[in-house]
């Protein structure tokens, strides 16, 4: 069957009048329930909650010609319609459909699409009562920054499940279908609402605010170390360990108004390092910089003059981070008495690139965004 993309508006509802069941018709490209909106459904089932699954691209939807191939695969091969085919389950599950967002490797998401994304999450499921929530295909090398974004950006409580896969959609015992399947079931529970985004893979559910991408090959990646996961799918149930919470510094954000993000740079801290590419940063246009530092957020006493430099004299916000996979940056390690540091706390470099981008689209000063960031430290 040919590859299909279908880009569309707005999700499913169960306002408009409908026999109780549409079944699933034999031939996937002919639709039997499309809402007032235009959306397409291969079935409806109105004992079924609605779910829209948001495609960009990645791993989970790589192609390959050997069924082998676990690296060197091209991601993002598979439109969103042949994921949905592949996993037939799913419409026992909830009534699913597909919007191709993108089709690109995670490298190449972009601060536009994400702000695009979100928008349409809260429009279209956010603010239509009959959805349930939503799924967000996503290569797995950038997946946390667009979930962490996604928890701050879209707070309607409705579950919003960022899924990946660490093997292309062509190789033997290719982990996507079932991630997807348990994405889908995730973002149709009741028990989802109000946990923020969530990471669901390898029968893990995870924080999106906290998990991050632990190794580069295998299928277990993904994890929270310190905080741990939320819960996990048995048999493709889920189960959560606790009531829903809200983790210690997370800020919610309303980017309605919001058409793009400032350009915020990451660099990396090594011994002997150089104070021009932090210049260089600044002179390329970055607005804000993180420092991925040794240690909590260590950097040369060089580099730290020209950090307090940049701070006073150009008013560029210079976010102190960790280069190690967990622990946290505590004010006390990186304040000083004469320029405004500000520390990570428990965010890695790149969770901490995307909220100090959204503090500068909203035009926070340095102070308002140290006070931001503070709320996530220890100490």
């Amino acid at each position: 069957m040919a590859i299909k993309s279908v880009v569309l508006s707005a999700l499913a509802t169960l306002a408009s009048a409908s026999p109780l069941l549409h079944a699933r018709d034999s031939n996937s490209t002919t639709y039997v329930f499309t809402n007032s909106n235009g959306l397409n459904f291969t079935q409806m089932n109105t004992s079924l909650p609605n779910v829209t699954i948001f495609a960009t691209g990645g791993t989970i939807a790589g192609s390959d010609s050997s069924s082998t191939a676990t690296t060197g695969y091209t991601s993002g091969a598979v439109g969103v319609l042949t994921l949905i085919d592949a996993v037939p389950s799913m419409l026992d599950v909830a009534n699913v459909a597909g919007v191709q967002v993108a089709n690109v490797g995670s490298e190449d998401i972009t601060s536009d699409i994400l702000i695009s994304l979100s928008k349409d999450i809260t429009r279209m499921v956010c603010d239509d009562p009959t959805m349930a929530g939503a799924v967000i295909t996503h290569g797995t090398d950038t997946l946390e920054e667009s979930a962490f974004f996604m928890d701050a950006t879209v707070n309607c409580g409705k579950p919003v499940v960022i899924v990946g896969a660490m093997r292309p959609s062509t190789a033997i015992s290719a982990d996507g279908p079932f991630n997807l399947l348990e994405a889908v079931t995730v973002a149709a529970s009741p028990k989802a609402r109000d946990r923020g985004a969530m990471v669901v893979m390898n029968d893990r559910i995870a924080s999106a605010y906290y998990v991050t991408k632990t190794n580069a090959n295998t299928m277990d990646t993904f994890k929270a170390m310190e905080m741990g996961f939320l819960g996990e799918m048995i048999s493709n149930n889920p189960f959560f360990f606790y009531p829903p919470v809200t983790p210690t510094g997370k800020v919610p954000f309303d980017i309605a108004n919001v058409t793009e993000i400032p350009r915020v740079d990451i660099l990396f801290s090594y011994e002997d390092m150089h104070n021009d590419t932090l210049y260089n940063a600044v002179e390329s246009g970055a607005k804000g910089i993180v420092i991925a530092g040794a240690g909590a957020g260590g950097v040369t006493t060089s580099f730290n003059a020209a950090i307090e430099d940049v701070i006073n004299r150009l008013e560029i916000p210079v976010v102190q981070s960790m280069r190690t996979v967990n622990g946290e940056v505590p004010l006390s390690d990186v304040s000083s008495d004469t320029a405004t540091h500000i520390a990570s706390g428990y965010l890695n470099p790149q969770k901490s690139r995307i909220l100090l981008g959204l503090l500068l689209a909203e035009g926070k000063n340095l102070t308002e965004m140290a006070d931001v960031f503070a709320l996530g430290t220890n100490a």
